[in-house]
């Protein structure tokens, strides 16, 4: 399994640009066939290290080697650990991590009001005043074209990995930002 993770694991921008590391613990059951269902994450950080040990333990559906008689009611918990080995991250303080925690928390509400108003723009109810508000928290936020073109470029691991729910939750984030590039992966991936 460590073999699959280390091969299979896309440390998130993220964490990684702010030193973030530690063990995800992520609870699954077991069918017989080997498939996880009723995965989610037992004990996280709140961050995107949480939605990639959880990517990653939905992509091991159907690898898992399930003995006669295996109790499929069982719940399992699999550590998922992120390790950085830049030395820049050994000037990060506790201090330094919680707020970098924090701020990824505060963005992720400030995402989500960007995501709402596309949301309602496609619906044709928006001013051009929220439409300027909402362009300049994504240049605040660094949801610029370069930021697009690298989730775009993780989705296409993705769907190598055969991660095809991965995949397409990222194209399609990629269009709730307001963005078209990834329209045509999601016709030919998402549908």
């Amino acid at each position: 399994m460590q073999t699959f993770i280390s091969q299979n694991l896309i440390y998130p921008g993220y964490s990684r640009q702010n030193c973030i590391q530690g063990t995800i613990e992520v609870s699954f059951r077991l069918g017989t066939n080997g498939q996880v269902y009723g995965s989610r994450v037992e004990k996280g950080l709140g961050v995107d290290l949480d939605d990639e040990a959880l990517r990653i333990v939905r992509l091991s559906s159907g690898k898992w080697l399930v003995p006669a008689g295996f109790d499929t009611t069982s719940i399992m918990t699999m550590p998922v650990t992120f390790s950085l080995s830049d030395r820049g991250c050994l000037t990060q303080s506790p201090k330094d991590i919680r707020n970098a925690i924090n701020a990824y928390r505060a963005q992720q509400e400030l995402t989500a009001a960007i995501t709402n108003f596309y949301s309602q723009k496609e619906k044709g109810k928006y001013t051009e005043d929220d439409e300027k508000k909402i362009m300049q928290l994504k240049e605040q936020l660094g949801y610029n074209e370069e930021y697009i073109d690298e989730v775009i470029q993780q989705a296409q691991k993705k769907l190598r990995q055969g991660d095809k729910e991965g995949a397409c939750e990222d194209l399609r984030f990629v269009k709730k930002l307001g963005s078209s590039k990834a329209d045509r992966l999601i016709e030919s991936s998402c549908n």
